[in-house]
Formats: C-alpha cells, sequence, structure tokens
C-alpha cells in the first residue's frame, strides 16, 4: 500500500469511528449500547497494527529477502523508503494534523530515538504493564482525553536485526514477538 493510501486509510477509519462514538456510556433512545473507548481504541489499534505488520513483511523482509537494501532509518537522505516504524510514525503525525484529536505514536522504555520514549508517568507505568503481561492493555482518562496502550512486539526479523544492530539500541537482545514497546493511541471523549 502507498504512503498516501496508508494515511487515508487510517485517517478515514479514525473519523467514522470518532464520527459515531457517544462515549458518556449511555444508552441511546433505540435502547442499544454505545460504543466504548476501550472498543474504538482496539479498532484503532487494529489497523495501525495490520499496516504495519503488512508493510513490515510484504515491503521490508520481502526487499531484504531479494537482496535489495531499500529501507533506510536515513531514508529521505538515501531515496529509500522508511522504516516499519517511521510509518507508523509519520501516519500517526498525519493523522494527529487532520485535526479530528485522534493522536497515536510509538513509545519505548528502550528507545533508540530518546523522542519515543514515555511522555509522562502515565505512559511510563503503561509500557512496563504491556511489558510485562503483552496481552494487557493499559488504558486511563485525563482531563477529558481516553489513552490506550498497546504492546508493540517485534513482528519480523527486520525489527529485530534492526533494532539488536543499531549503534543507539540500549537493548541488542530481542527476538521475534518480544515487546518492543507500546503503541499509544488517544482521542477525546467528547
Amino acid at each position: 500500500m502507498s504512503k498516501t493510501g496508508f494515511l487515508w486509510q487510517t485517517l478515514f477509519a479514525g473519523i467514522v469511528l470518532v464520527a459515531y462514538v457517544d462515549f458518556s456510556g449511555a444508552k441511546e433512545a433505540s435502547g442499544e449500547a454505545c460504543v466504548t473507548p476501550e472498543v474504538v481504541a482496539d479498532y484503532v489499534h487494529a489497523i495501525i497494527e495490520a499496516d504495519r505488520t503488512l508493510y513490515a513483511s510484504l515491503v521490508v523482509e520481502r526487499m531484504q529477502h531479494h537482496g535489495k537494501d531499500l529501507v533506510s532509518e536515513d531514508w529521505a537522505l538515501k531515496d529509500k523508503l522508511p522504516l516499519p516504524a517511521q510509518m507508523l510514525q509519520f501516519a500517526g503525525l498525519e493523522v494527529e494534523r487532520s485535526g479530528i484529536g485522534l493522536k497515536y505514536r510509538l513509545a519505548s522504555l528502550w528507545p533508540v530515538d530518546k523522542n519515543n520514549g514515555p511522555a509522562t508517568d502515565i505512559e511510563r507505568i503503561g509500557l512496563q504493564a504491556v511489558s510485562d503481561d503483552p496481552s494487557t492493555v493499559h488504558t486511563s482518562t485525563i482531563r477529558g482525553n481516553f489513552k490506550a496502550i498497546f504492546a508493540d512486539k517485534a513482528v519480523s526479523e527486520a525489527c529485530v536485526t534492526c533494532h539488536n544492530k543499531h549503534p543507539l539500541s540500549p537493548r541488542k537482545n530481542y527476538k521475534l514477538n518480544d515487546v518492543m514497546g507500546g503503541i499509544i493511541i488517544q482521542f477525546p471523549l467528547k
């Protein structure tokens, strides 16, 4: 999928979900239950995770398997493609610029780039929680904003190799499916 297709798919899903959700937890006039913020976060996470996993496996790993070194951390300077983590971060910035209130990003207790560390104590606690138990989702609501932190696992050998060999990586013993950090999703409740 092209970068533009990826961004529009993610943006469209976020707009649809946010536009049709009543986060109060109250029942609609018809008696039907409204979608909870946890479910919305699950929907957004499913889209992000699918796009990232497919980019990593269908693009990055495929190129590496064929001996093509077309993916680089310095992609813009070297006329190459961004890493899967960079694609997720760029898409998150693009969605944030849309102004709908949805934000998402990667963060880690062991970031290669210090800017990708936890921004708050709540994020630090959430990242530790999903690191300890990847099946959990750490959620919080502060000042009308819902935040969910999902475990971010090494979805391909490309992730493992990149982090284990990176000179700035504080951890160099990742294996496939290890928790590398978290995907943080945030949106307003009203």
